[in-house]
């Protein structure tokens, strides 16, 4: 796709259970734990210190968005306080959701290489197009993601998941399917997409 004119400010939502497990959450509505709400606040407050005029632009043009999800949701609530800004002044955005692992969601990996173990295999292999049964693949989850991209006309502060981030560093910032396939994308941090490329911030 041409590339995107406009800076968005990631943010993964902040721990849950699962994540403290190793389950596959997909599109589960999980709330967060103790440790997800405190990194949460914490992401808010870095962001206030290293970037407060653009925190104030984003405000004044209604420009925070969030996937649906109830973890997304209450990351960008508890974000926000942090900012100084009012918790639940923020748009929703169904093409935000994370991919669904579909019949794995639930599962640890052990699991998943015990019950599917050909599933596993195929998908260890080709990680970027294979989908679970019943689920989505980071390629499905790329299409996804496109149009809501292109309707963009602006700046954005986007509270999300480890799997449309992984997307997102494709679409926006070149990085090849096999290497955002396995990056990190850590809680309590946050990722600014600029200019073609992407930085870490917090």
């Amino acid at each position: 796709m041409a590339p995107v004119p406009y800076r968005i400010l990631f943010v993964r939502h902040g721990e849950t259970d699962y994540n403290a497990e190793g389950r596959l959450q997909g599109q589960r509505d999980i709330p967060l734990n103790g440790r997800g709400r405190a990194q949460a606040a914490a992401i808010g407050r870095a962001l206030a210190k290293a970037l407060p005029e653009a925190i104030a632009a984003l405000e004044a043009a209604e420009a925070f968005v969030a996937s649906p999800l109830i973890r997304t949701r209450q990351t960008m609530e508890l974000a926000r306080a942090s900012l100084g800004l009012a918790p639940e002044r923020y748009g929703l955005e169904p093409a935000l959701k994370e991919l669904t692992f579909g019949d794995w969601e639930g599962l640890t990996w052990p699991q998943v290489a015990k019950r599917d173990p050909a599933g596993a295999r195929a998908r260890e292999a080709d990680k970027w197009n294979f989908a679970p049964p019943g689920g989505e693949s980071y390629a499905m989850l790329a299409a996804r993601l496109q149009p809501w991209l292109e309707s963009l006309k602006a700046d954005g502060f986007v509270v999300s998941h480890g799997g449309v981030a992984r997307a997102l560093m494709t679409l926006i910032a070149g990085v090849s399917p096999q290497a955002a396939e396995n990056a990190d994308i850590w809680q309590g941090r946050a990722i600014l997409f600029a200019g073609g490329g992407l930085r870490w911030i917090g």
